[in-house]
């Protein structure tokens, strides 16, 4: 294997790079809590202007991105589904129908990592999180029946969820949710029951990210294995999960309405940031 070819980090680099991992801990337990999300969309982001500034190259930036998004959000989101296991309002039927068509999306995805070009993460993260925005903020009436569909539905649209999540580096939290609140489930059960599929996509989709990414170890950061970065994991990891049962206690206290807004502005800015990088030449 080849020497690691980055350079050094040296202290005034850590004084802004230490405190950005530590914020982004923070608002990703918050998150997760909040939405039943595993905090991907806010880790992918930050982790891409701190690799960046590390001069990861962007051949494999957005790869390592969300291979360590993924194994970051593994103890965020048992804290998160725990947390909102305790109010009782998990559907755990549909999580038994989903686990082994998420888990095959997700090592799909993890195939297609290794040979993608990464605009095709950047598009996949827009477009998943434009759409789920608009639906949340204008939507609210939308519904494609008052019944879950189908159980084949049911597992197809998992395959989906797992391989998309897979490809963005989140907990498809907010694709579960989307697709309960289609067919007439209450917010708060189906942010409660979507943070069960966090773990479904993290622990497999970062053991991908890991294998895929191999072969380019002397492309990546230190304490890296494969597309996953053990600095941001040690970094972000402890404190998210920490918070995690805190921004689930919070989302109890909004209502339905609240609850969809906010998650949808949320999803909005998040989108803008990653539309604008995919518009710089």
């Amino acid at each position: 294997m080849k020497a690691n070819t980055l350079p050094n980090i040296s202290p005034a680099e850590l004084v802004f790079i230490i405190p950005a991992l530590l914020l982004a801990g923070s608002a990703s337990g918050i998150l997760a809590g909040l939405f039943g999300v595993g905090g991907g969309l806010v880790i992918t982001p930050v982790l891409y202007a701190i690799f960046g500034f590390m001069n990861v190259p962007e051949a494999v930036r957005v790869q390592l991105c969300i291979g360590t998004s993924l194994a970051i959000i593994i103890p965020t989101s048992i804290q998160s589904f725990r947390a909102h296991s305790h109010k009782n309002v998990v559907d755990f039927s549909i999580l038994k129908i989903w686990a082994v068509p998420v888990i095959t999306g997700v090592l799909i995805g993890g195939v297609i990592a290794k040979f993608a070009d990464p605009k095709l993460f950047k598009l996949v993260f827009v477009s998943v999180a434009t759409f789920s925005a608009i639906r949340l903020l204008f939507g609210a009436s939308w519904r494609l029946g008052n019944e879950l569909p189908s159980t084949v539905i049911i597992r197809i649209y998992g395959v989906l969820v797992g391989l998309i999540s897979a490809l963005m580096g989140i907990g498809g939290g907010q694709l579960g949710t989307m697709f309960m609140t289609l067919y007439g489930r209450p917010i708060h059960q189906s942010v409660a029951t979507s943070s069960g599929l966090g773990t479904l996509i993290a622990v497999p989709g970062a053991l991908s990210y890991m294998i895929v990414g191999w072969p380019q170890m002397a492309l990546l950061p230190p304490l890296s294995i494969g597309y996953v970065s053990f600095i941001g994991v040690l970094l972000i990891a402890p404190l998210s999960t920490f918070i995690a049962p805190y921004g689930a206690k919070l989302a109890h206290k909004f209502s339905k309405r609240q609850l969809e807004i906010s998650f949808g502005l949320f999803l909005l800015s998040v989108s803008a940031n990653f539309l604008y990088g995919l518009m710089k030449p």
